[in-house]
């Protein structure tokens, strides 16, 4: 049964909106930990602060159980310049929420009132609120300073706002559900000299542009078809004038893959790629390739223990399963590494035509926060039952 929330969706709304003005880039999320941070202390939880710089976890333990389980939200924000024209726009020049991470926290600052007042729930609380997730991998940052042995988890749970899915409908995938997110830079050395006497020159330009097509057959030519895989040279700089041939010229690419395997297989090939395109044109490259966040990889028993658990939330009519996985990544999965869990979508359309996650003109669905609120009440309070 939905678990109603009086009076409490003003709230909910003006702690958004306070969160979506004041956004801030990674690791230097101060003004938004101490919000959040402040809110949780006066709920009477345990507050601790200082993981990965600006992260916080507060603790809520009730009754004798040993049991504990993990509430994941993020808190960061994106280096775009704001174009919703709202009134509670970002007033940080260049920096604005588009990604969500404001209704994230809103939903689970919600949860973490109702679940203090209910206290309908034998075991500990962890409410974990992240920092960094879109650039710097805050969630292997707070790991590293502690984050499980400081709070144990039996399970660690995440959700992401989905502006493509109607309101208040859920989706979920067992096994791999976002990508690897990987990224090499290549820099092909040369020798430059006149634009004019390309003879006399070692030309990385050409050089790279060989590099650029030949990376294509990597997908197409090396990888399984059935094994989704992702490579794309993103940035290409090398010269600056017309009539002059450049000593370097470099390439900055993303790489994308689901299966570990897959992963190493595109490292390898790129590295051959690179190496061998530049020794057939009397050239070398250097390549600093740099593996980021895993794949996402949802365990089964815990997927099908969530998606159970909304069904009779929101009813069948509203969750459903993934088509597909996602080439985008997300650093919870370093969470799903270490501990068991489970990371869903959730769905806030308000129209047919919202502005995707990432642009300058998406603002979250406020009609949401309350559902994904009333929801980590019942993943908690189902988890943490005398029965369970």
């Amino acid at each position: 049964m939905t678990i109603q929330f009086p009076n409490i969706d003003p709230a909910l709304v003006a702690t958004r909106r306070h969160l979506h003005a004041i956004p801030e880039i990674g690791l230097s999320e101060f003004k938004t930990s101490e919000f959040i941070a402040a809110e949780l202390e006066a709920l009477g939880y345990v507050v601790t602060r200082g993981l990965a710089g600006t992260g916080i976890v507060a603790s809520l333990k009730n009754g004798s159980e040993t049991k504990s389980i993990g509430l994941r939200a993020d808190f960061d924000a994106l280096p775009i310049q704001e174009e919703t024209g709202l009134e509670y726009a970002s007033t940080h020049e260049g920096v604005m929420h588009a990604c969500g991470h404001d209704g994230h926290t809103a939903m689970l600052l919600g949860a973490a009132r109702m679940l203090a007042e209910r206290r309908q729930f034998d075991g500990t609380i962890h409410l974990i609120f992240q920092p960094a997730e879109e650039n710097f991998g805050g969630a292997r940052l707070m790991m590293d300073d502690g984050l499980f042995e400081r709070f144990p988890c039996d399970a660690v749970f995440g959700l992401h706002n989905e502006p493509s899915l109607p309101l208040g409908h859920f989706a979920f995938i067992e096994g791999p559900m976002m990508a690897a997110a990987d990224e090499c830079h290549i820099t092909v050395i040369g020798q430059g000299g006149h634009g004019a006497e390309p003879q006399s020159t070692a030309d990385p330009i050409v050089c790279g542009s060989s590099i650029v097509m030949a990376l294509q057959s990597i997908v197409a030519r090396n990888i399984h078809p059935m094994n989704p895989a992702v490579i794309t040279v993103g940035a290409f700089n090398g010269g600056s004038v017309s009539n002059v041939i450049p000593e370097r010229a470099e390439l900055q690419l993303t790489i994308r893959a689901l299966d570990p395997e897959v992963r190493d297989d595109l490292e390898r090939r790129v590295h051959a790629i690179a190496e061998g395109q530049a020794a057939s044109y009397g050239m070398r490259v250097e390549i600093n390739y740099d593996r980021s966040y895993p794949p996402l990889i949802n365990p089964q028993a815990e997927t099908r223990y969530v998606r159970s658990l909304a069904e009779r939330f929101a009813g069948k009519e509203k969750v459903a399963d993934m088509q597909r996985p996602i080439m985008g990544s997300e650093d919870f999965a370093y969470f799903l590494e270490e501990k068991p869990g489970c990371y869903f979508l959730l769905g806030t359309a308000k129209t047919d035509d919202d502005p995707p996650l990432h642009h300058p003109k998406y603002d979250f669905n406020d009609d949401a926060l309350p559902i994904g609120a009333a929801f980590w009440v019942e993943l908690a309070e189902d988890f943490l039952s005398s029965g369970s």
